[in-house]
């Protein structure tokens, strides 16, 4: 059993007492080495705790990328439905232009009769206050 770290003599046997010293070498461990249990078991937890911990990174940056998808989804989704709306948007515009374009005469002649109206509301005062001087140079005649 003499291999690195350990030793024949009784030193060795008072160390293998004590336990195996730590040796920087990864080759001087054989499982049949009686070895430190609280080494081995501190080992273990060493190895399970590491495990979890990276398991949990990796689940993590598996909620962030499946967060972030079902965010671009719902955004592929939001730009669809403002696509469609849009052309909706689009194409109503392009209805009101074209009936514009048909009513655009038929404006232009209700603005005419308005002018006309005016004209003849402006006559019709005219017209009302020359009967009025007229009436009243009639009564004034009629008085003398």
């Amino acid at each position: 059993m003499s291999q690195e770290g350990f030793d024949s003599s009784e030193e060795g046997v008072e160390s293998l007492k004590k336990g195996p010293t730590l040796s920087t070498s990864t080759s001087s461990f054989e499982a049949l080495d009686p070895h430190d249990p609280n080494l081995s078991r501190l080992a273990n937890t060493l190895f399970s705790k590491t495990s979890e911990y990276l398991y949990g990174e990796l689940t993590s940056t598996l909620d962030d990328y499946k967060l972030l998808e079902n965010m671009n989804r719902a955004t592929i989704a939001k730009y669809s439905d403002m696509k469609h709306i849009a052309n909706n948007i689009s194409k109503n515009v392009t209805e009101l232009n074209s009936k514009y374009e048909l009513l655009l005469p038929l404006l232009e002649q209700i603005d005419q009769i308005e002018d006309s109206v005016m004209k003849l509301e402006q006559a019709a005062y005219k017209l009302d206050a020359y009967t009025k001087r007229l009436e009243a140079k009639f009564k004034n005649l009629e008085k003398k």
